[in-house]
This record gives C-alpha cells, structure tokens and sequence, in this order.
C-alpha cells in the first residue's frame, strides 16, 4: 500500500499581519499605484507601502516604483531584510489593537463637526503640533474626519485611514496640548467606532507601545490588543547607501 502524503499548506496568516497590502488592495485601492508585488499610496495623501511578502524581491520592486527620495512606510509582522538601494530611519515595534465588538456606544451630547477641504490648514497645524502620524494636504480624502472646535480654532481631531476589508483603522487621533483629559479623544473615538459598525466594518488602530496611556483608553473603549508589529520607515535611495 502506498503511504499517504501529507498536503501541503501555505501557512495562513490574518488579513491584519499585513494591514497596508492588503488596504492598498481591496478598501484602500483608489488611493494605491504598484502592481501585484508591491504597492504605494498616492504620495500626497499618505507615505504607506505594503509588499505581497515582504522579500527582499518586494522591497527591489517597490524601490522601483516609487519616486526618488519617497519616504515609505510598511507594517510588518516579521522582520524585513533591507536590500542596498534603501535607507533605513526607522525600526520599532508597533501595538496593533481591534474593536471586537457590535457595540456601537451611544451618540454624544457634544457636537463633532465634519472636517472638510476648507479645515485642511487647521488640520495640518494640530497634527503638527501633536504628532499622531504623517498628515499629509490630501490625506482628508481617506475618510470621515471628525473634529472639536473652540471659538474658531480645531483642538481636536480624528478620522479613518486604512481599510484592508472588512477592518477600517480609526486614525490621527489628537488633541491639542492646552484641552486635554477633557475625554474629547473619547468621544471622537467613539464616533468612529459608531460609523464603521455602521457600515458593516471592523474597528481597529495601532498605537506606540510606549503610549501607554492611549493604549489605556483604547482598551476602556473596548478595544483589545491583537498582535504586536513592526514598522519601518525607509527612503529611497539613488545609489546603495554607504554609511
């Protein structure tokens, strides 16, 4: 009798392990350029890349895809190999948290403004001065930008960016310096959560691990941490890079 042969299996891996590639090519695809190994967002809206595998092979291929001197961000649940060609800024490690539940949390009394074309400079200048991300003069058109104003000034913020179906990432959360622990992240959080339930999506964000207390809220809003990622930010280089 002939012995049975074990069939063979790719492993398989969450549709989060690899949230950028996977946004640039369902959800997120309007805004992506690349081809089926490597993929960019439109430079004027975000600096993420995602790579079908995360190779070296990829990395070579994205390099020539994008413009010279691009800055690229990846997520990766792995570590990466960084062929010549690339600079490497930045390697750190990356809290990936999702919203499991239905709960789409009551309405606010507060009222949140949508942020619009017109609010573009203000959000420019609160991301900023608080640093949740890149926040590029197009990054608006990645969806639902909501806000908190004073007077006339935005002190508050948030929106959605990635969106790797059936997730959508709750992004560039932020408060200005002089109004916090006053629960606006809270309730524009909150908000979110309410509109991509709406929509039949799955919350999710990333956080810094050393942000602990944003990770804190996160989680007294209901959302639990998934997996821990890598994040790297390369530049294109003309030549391999020597130092």
């Amino acid at each position: 009798m002939l012995a049975k042969t074990k069939a063979k299996h790719k492993p398989v891996t969450h549709i989060l392990d690899n949230p950028i590639w996977n946004a640039l090519s369902t959800g997120s695809k309007p805004f992506s350029i690349g081809n089926e190994q490597a993929k960019y967002m439109r430079r004027d809206i975000g600096f993420f890349a995602g790579l079908r595998a995360n190779s070296e092979s990829d990395l070579d291929e994205l390099h020539a895809l994008v413009p010279e001197g691009s800055i690229v961000v990846l997520f990766t649940s792995n570590e990466v190999s960084v062929p010549a060609g690339w600079r490497l800024e930045i390697k750190k490690d990356l809290i990936q948290m999702v919203y499991p539940s239905q709960d789409m949390h009551e309405a606010e009394a507060q009222e949140l403004i949508s942020l619009q074309d017109k609010d573009i400079p203000a959000m420019l200048e609160l991301t900023d001065l608080t640093k949740p991300g890149p926040f590029l003069p197009r990054t608006i058109e990645l969806g639902n930008y909501e806000g908190i104003v004073e007077g006339d000034k935005l002190i508050a913020m948030a929106g959605q960016r990635l969106q790797p179906a059936p997730y959508t990432e709750v992004s560039a959360v932020c408060t200005h310096p002089d109004h916090t622990g006053k629960g606006y992240a809270a309730k524009l959080i909150r908000s979110q959560i309410r509109s991509i339930i709406a929509a039949g999506r799955i919350p999710f964000l990333h956080a810094a691990p050393e942000n602990t207390n944003a990770i804190r809220l996160y989680e007294k809003l209901g959302f639990q941490i998934r997996k821990r990622l890598l994040i790297y930010v390369l530049e294109k280089q003309s030549q391999p890079d020597e130092a």
